[in-house]
């Protein structure tokens, strides 16, 4: 049986797509938007279920060179006005601005940081910028899974950033929409660390976005639930709307 299994995850990655293919085939499916403005609820969960929201807004910038992103925290009011700005690089560290309005200053985000929880939650900085296929490297095998009722790819990717705060991290990929339903992210010690659920998309201009996931701390038990309540894309947003300026 263990012979059998072998020949067909092998049959599936010579014969079929290899990860790279489906893993660029899964961003590249979400691509083209241009730009985007959304208004998001954040919820955050402890152990015991006990709840915290949160609104905020994001704007996205598609670029050749790496995606911008504006976080900016709408409520509650105690951290009202915190904003963070992310420049993804390809083929170097991205880079990160934390705008703390209690302090009044600009905080930039080192490289060793990223691993850290965002704003409390269960995203790290990490998990909040871009997702750019190009950012990992992947074992050959693929395997078709059931996953989340969906007939999935099983794909393992390794973030190439040494100070990333994962191992590695396995995305279920549906096989007919290249959609990612699922991903199971490791920690540094090869232990389960963090489930992601992407729960709903949706598509406007004929590009699929993100309605709603959830990240679990498999350690921790908290969990944290993001949703977009509104998203507009090809708004027209320029570099000029990601300058660092708009921090302050």
């Amino acid at each position: 049986m263990k012979k059998l299994l072998l020949f067909t995850a092998l049959t599936i990655a010579v014969f079929g797509e290899n990860s790279v293919e489906i893993a660029k085939k899964s961003y590249e499916n979400m691509s083209g938007y241009k730009d985007s403005v959304s208004v998001n609820t954040m919820i955050l969960k402890n152990a015991q279920g006990v709840e915290n929201i949160r609104k905020l807004e994001i704007k996205k910038l598609e670029s050749s060179n790496g995606d911008k992103t504006l976080i900016g925290f709408l409520y509650p009011i105690d951290i009202k006005d915190t904003k963070l700005l992310s420049y993804e690089e390809l083929g170097e560290d991205d880079k990160q601005w934390l705008y703390l309005p209690a302090l009044k200053r600009v905080k930039r985000i080192s490289s060793s940081d990223k691993s850290g929880s965002f704003m409390a939650s269960e995203f790290s900085y990490e998990d909040i910028s871009s997702q750019n296929y190009e950012k990992y490297s992947y074992l050959e095998e693929v395997q078709k899974v059931v996953k989340n009722e969906a007939e999935c790819f099983a794909i393992t990717r390794i973030p190439k950033d040494s100070n990333s705060g994962y191992s590695k991290q396995i995305l279920y990929i549906d096989t007919q929409t290249y959609l990612a339903k699922f991903g199971a992210y490791f920690d540094k010690q090869n232990r389960l660390l963090k489930e992601v659920s992407f729960l709903e998309y949706i598509k406007l201009e004929g590009v699929y976005r993100i309605k709603k996931m959830e990240m679990f701390n498999v350690q921790t038990k908290k969990s944290s639930i993001l949703t977009w309540d509104e998203e507009r894309v090809k708004v027209g947003l320029s570099e000029d709307d990601f300058s660092k300026r708009v921090l302050q």
